[in-house]
């Protein structure tokens, strides 16, 4: 932003002094700076939240309190505060973004400070030849002084041409990281012409460059006479006997980040960077914004975990109680995870798959991977990936962006402080691409045991090892994950809990964690079975266990509250008083086939918060052979419709309907639940048994869902989440499932206590889909 721009800003009548420590800052610039006094922290809190305006003024001499005797400059910079972190001698180190220049009407002491009456700084800009001429000649100047100056990173010549068009903040940029003493820089900030600016800072520059080159020339003429380690021996010793007489603090700042290179642990690689980043550390001034860059690259880089990791419990009788206290059921799911944890006792360097949990909400795919973590013996972190559109979110930015950070994966890394944690990859499904990049694409490196030991974060610029980390992926659907992504993971697929298990999980895991969370864990509370049960069916309708937790929650908040007003003894609690505590039911019975009614039968649905039961209703009345679909259907679902009014046109024979009654009469098929969208291939057969059960006058038979696809030659073929829907049928209390005869397979994976109680009927066209589901005098086509 110009500073020609941000100076028509609105600025407060009043606003609070900071004092920065020897510096000067200049508006539409970004940088660091040091403060010291007294009551400072709050002041700092409140300006970074945006509750308090900050004026940064000058002191004409370094002492503690010069905002006390009067002793500031008249003109000032207005700036926002981004982040605040305190330094070992009680000040604080901040960095701030300049906005505009103000001039201080009236100093006026405050209850937490001075505060300052100001006006808006006038500003002078010609815009004429001569002006951007000079412009042009101080960018030359000063790309000249960055091929001069080792000092200097090339990326601020990059940035510098990039300014050209904009004379004023050029001019501000180029001054606060001019070596010139404070005194000179506030009069290059109070200038009002732009063009006094300019010619002022050319000078300045010639001035420097001067320097600069004799620096060279005489550089050059040592290179001869000593010896390349012996000159960089002399020129450290010299400079760090310098500092030390001037009371400079970097020379001990220096070392320690010296020894902690030493110790890190560092690859051959990162090590072989940290080193040359230190080495050009010591040329920079600390004043410098690219000091501050090259420090906080250091920290990260020495931060970071490179040789330090948890020491492996791979027991898996200690594992199987974990999962078992932490999780009620998902029998498959645990020995997926025996079977994973297995093969690292055998074998610990294994490079094994990334395990992928695909389930609806709340059936415990996040927890697994911590109770794995738990089973290991490692530190577990979660990173969340819905909603992430940024693929610098996964890789991390490039150290020339201000304000850059390493990716996700690396901060986690630094975080739980070893290189082989349990991470979380929580969402999968919901990463999203735009013009920023496609996170998906990033994490097909992060994701791949063959390349992950050499994963490259933009921010390092030097590979680390994730090899030692164990990652799991959480997703609710697999048909938002890019194939290439998918295909790195091994899918292992939840599909719910019964209502005994429900049952079980309220009395085993959600009540006691509910009672510790609300202070309640020394009374004693019992949930009747039926009351959990009632709690379940009328009060929550999901697959996991999210909605039912925060009933218990509700339940446990309310006997919190009569034990302060006095309640002792044991709470019983069954189906009379849920009423009292949880007011009336939440979820009303959905509407399933009524026997004896023709034309309506129960389909089964998949959605990517478990199963449904889907009601299908047909009607006929006088008209000119129209079929109307209504219910919000998607594309599919309509052309589903399509085809079973199509088979039953062919075969209208078999129901004794003459030629012209398709002419006569407008069919109209509709699916309840209008508002929400449907769509899918799986209600073709259950669309076809309405339009026969309507044009027979043949009732389905009670307690019968179904689901499968239709051909147009009548045969049934497979669809996708059975087990799913089969536990929507038996929520519902529905006895009796058709589907697909190659679905049958599918049957295995169900609980015990389900399969066990229900009626299966696998079928393979539909002559047997309408010999299960209507009477026989439908069926004549059959033989």
């Amino acid at each position: 932003m110009s500073e020609g721009r941000t100076e028509q800003m609105e600025l407060s009548q009043r606003l609070r002094v900071i004092v920065p420590w020897d510096a000067v800052l200049f508006p539409g610039v970004t940088t660091q700076l040091l403060v010291r006094g007294e009551g400072l922290r709050p002041l700092l809190e409140d300006a970074i939240q945006g509750k308090q305006g900050v004026l940064f003024v000058a002191a004409r001499e370094r002492q503690e309190n010069p905002a006390a005797t009067g002793d500031l400059y008249r003109v000032g910079v207005t700036a926002v505060i981004k982040a605040a972190s305190p330094v070992v001698d009680g000040g604080y180190r901040l960095l701030v973004d300049a906005h505009a220049r103000v001039r201080i009407d009236e100093l006026q002491s405050g209850d937490t400070g001075p505060m300052a009456a100001v006006r808006p700084f006038p500003v002078k800009e010609r815009g004429d030849a001569e002006e951007i001429a000079l412009t042009r000649n101080l960018s030359r100047q000063f790309q000249r002084l960055v091929e001069l100056s080792p000092r200097l990173s090339a990326d601020l010549a990059a940035a510098v041409r990039n300014m050209e068009g904009h004379p004023m903040r050029l001019a501000s940029f180029i001054a606060i990281g001019l070596d010139v003493d404070k005194d000179e820089k506030q009069r290059l900030l109070e200038m009002e012409s732009t063009r006094g600016r300019l010619e002022r800072l050319t000078i300045l520059l010639n001035r420097e460059l001067t320097v600069v080159e004799a620096g060279n020339r005489i550089q050059s003429r040592v290179m001869d006479e000593v010896g390349q380690v012996q000159r960089q021996y002399f020129l450290r010793e010299q400079m760090r006997v310098i500092r030390q007489e001037l009371g400079d603090d970097d020379v001990t700042e220096l070392e320690e980040l010296r020894e902690q290179i030493e110790v890190a642990g560092l690859s051959e690689e990162a090590r072989w960077e940290a080193v040359r980043e230190l080495d050009r550390l010591a040329q920079l001034n600390p004043g410098a914004a690219e000091y501050t860059t090259v420090r906080t690259y250091l920290d990260w880089l020495v931060n970071l975990p490179w040789s330090k990791a948890s020491r492996e419990r791979a027991d898996l009788n200690r594992a199987r109680r974990i999962l078992d206290e932490d999780h009620e059921g998902l029998e498959p799911v645990k020995e997926r995870t025996l079977e994973y944890l297995a093969v690292r006792q055998l074998k610990p360097d294994s490079r094994g798959p990334i395990l992928c949990f695909v389930g609806p909400p709340g059936v415990g795919k996040t927890s697994l991977g911590q109770s794995i973590a738990r089973a290991l013996g490692r530190k577990f972190a979660r990173i969340s990936l819905g909603g992430v559109h940024d693929e610098t979110e996964i890789r991390g930015h490039r150290r020339t962006y201000i304000g850059s950070l390493p990716g996700r994966i690396v901060q986690t890394l630094r975080k739980v402080g070893t290189n082989n944690p349990v991470i979380v990859l929580d969402e999968i499904d919901k990463v999203g691409a735009d013009y920023r990049g496609d996170p998906a694409a990033a994490l097909l490196e992060v994701l791949d045991p063959e390349q992950n030991s050499s994963f490259v974060d933009h921010y390092l610029d030097v590979a680390f090892d994730l090899s030692g980390v164990a990652f799991v992926a959480t997703a609710n659907s697999l048909d938002t994950i890019p194939p290439a992504l998918r295909d790195r993971l091994e899918i292992i697929k939840i599909s719910g809990y019964t209502e005994e298990e429900k049952v079980r999980i309220v009395q085993s895991h959600l009540l006691p964690r509910q009672k510790r969370q609300h202070g309640i864990s020394r009374r004693r509370v019992r949930l009747e079975p039926d009351a959990i049960r009632a709690i379940i069916n009328e009060y929550t309708r999901e697959a996991g266990v999210r909605g039912l937790e925060r009933e218990i929650s509700r339940i446990t908040r309310k006997i919190a509250r009569r034990v302060v007003e006095g309640g002792r003894g044991t709470f019983e609690i069954g189906c009379d008083q849920l009423r009292e505590l949880l007011g009336p039911p939440k979820v009303p019975g959905r509407p399933v086939a009524v026997a004896g009614v023709p034309g309506v039968v129960s389909g089964l649905a998949w959605t990517p918060v478990g199963g449904e039961v889907m009601l299908v209703e047909a009607t006929m009345m006088p008209g000119n052979g129209t079929l109307t679909l209504t219910g919000k259907l998607g594309e599919v679902m309509r052309e589903s419709a399509q085809i079973a009014h199509s088979y039953i046109r062919a075969h209208a024979d078999c129901w004794q309907l003459d030629g012209g009654f398709f002419e006569r009469y407008d069919l109209h098929i509709h699916l309840p639940a209008g508002a929400t969208p449907k769509d899918g291939p799986s209600a073709g057969v259950t669309l076809l048994t309405a339009l026969v059960s309507l044009l027979t006058g043949q009732a389905v038979r009670d307690g019968l869902a179904m689901t499968g696809e239709v051909t147009l030659r009548g045969a049934v073929m497979p669809v996708g989440g059975i087990v799913e829907k089969v536990l929507a049928a038996h929520r519902e209390g529905l006895t009796k499932v058709l589907l697909p005869r190659r679905n049958e397979r599918d049957l295995d994976e169900l609980p015990p206590e389900v399969r066990n109680v229900m009626e299966f009927y696998p079928v393979d066209d539909l002559s047997d889909v309408l010999a299960i589901c209507l009477d026989e005098r439908a069926v004549r086509h059959a033989a």
